[in-house]
Formats: C-alpha cells, sequence, structure tokens
C-alpha cells in the first residue's frame, strides 16, 4: 500500500481535522494565491494568442512562448500542492476558492468535514455524495445529538471508526 492510499483511507476526527488546520491552511493559501493566478494569465494568453498567431514573424511570440512555459510550470506546482494536501489525507475540491474535504465518519455513515480559506475552523459537514452545496452546519449536528442523548455532555464529534 502506497502513502497515497493511506491517505485516501484516512478518517479525521473533527479534533484531529482542526488540529491539521494550521499546515492545511498555509498550503491552501499558496494553492489559491497561484491557481488565481494561472486563471488570470490563462485568460490573458487565450485572448493574445489569437491576435498575434495572425501576424507573420510576430515579433512578441518568443514572449507568448515565455508566458506558456511559466503557465506550465506553475501548472506542476499547483499539482504538487494538491499532492502535499492528498498525502495528508485531506481532499482539495477548489484550487480558486481554497475548499477541501477531510473524510469522517459520522452516526456510523461516511461524510465529509469541509473548510473553506477563511473560516477559522471546520464548522460544516456534507455526505461523501452532496458536496459543497449540501454543507450543513455541525453546530446544528452538536445541536441533535445534545437532544437525542438527553445532554450536552457527549462529544458528539465526527470520529474515524
Amino acid at each position: 500500500m502506497t502513502s497515497q492510499d493511506t491517505a485516501r483511507k484516512k478518517t479525521f476526527t473533527l479534533a484531529e481535522a482542526n488540529a491539521a488546520l494550521p499546515l492545511v491552511r498555509a498550503i491552501v493559501e499558496d494553492l489559491r494565491q497561484l491557481a488565481n493566478q494561472v486563471v488570470q494569465r490563462r485568460e490573458r494568453l487565450a485572448m493574445l494568442r489569437p491576435q498575434r498567431d495572425r501576424r507573420p514573424g510576430d515579433p512578441y511570440q518568443e514572449e507568448l512562448d515565455q508566458i506558456q512555459q511559466e503557465l506550465e510550470e506553475d501548472t506542476r506546482r499547483l499539482q504538487g500542492y494538491v499532492q502535499e494536501l492528498r498525502d495528508l489525507g485531506v481532499e482539495p475540491k477548489s484550487a480558486t476558492q481554497g475548499l477541501v474535504d477531510f473524510p469522517a465518519v459520522l452516526d456510523g455513515r461516511p461524510v465529509f468535514l469541509c473548510w473553506k480559506l477563511g473560516e477559522p475552523e471546520i464548522l460544516y459537514y456534507h455526505d461523501r455524495d452532496a458536496g459543497f452545496r449540501g454543507r450543513r452546519p455541525l453546530k446544528e449536528r452538536r445541536e441533535q445529538s445534545s437532544r437525542r442523548t438527553g445532554g450536552p455532555g457527549e462529544d458528539p464529534s465526527p470520529s474515524a471508526e
């Protein structure tokens, strides 16, 4: 089994996922910044290339080729950031939004703890097949659990089983 297989099978408790956030946040900040730059440069290059390609002997072709090469290098760097997250067991969902999921188990079923750059801690979860639109607050989940168990003393945090 490779380290990637192990990371993919990892499940996080809420405490483990929150403890990993400082490192995940740093990687995601770099990932998002670079991803947004790459998107902007690709759009710019896509606009310039068709206009430039119509001119024979274009003096700017070398510059356009350089931009293309830099984009390819940045794309490899992006892939490196994504791999770093996957090696931690985290699933990147949107580089430009800074969105990641932590595999977890909640009430015996597989879910994702969902975190977006800018959130102070992990506050949401969703079913594995629900995606970002299916996010539900963990607070709501804790309140339901407290009502079921009859008290707030139990820790209703998602946990690895």
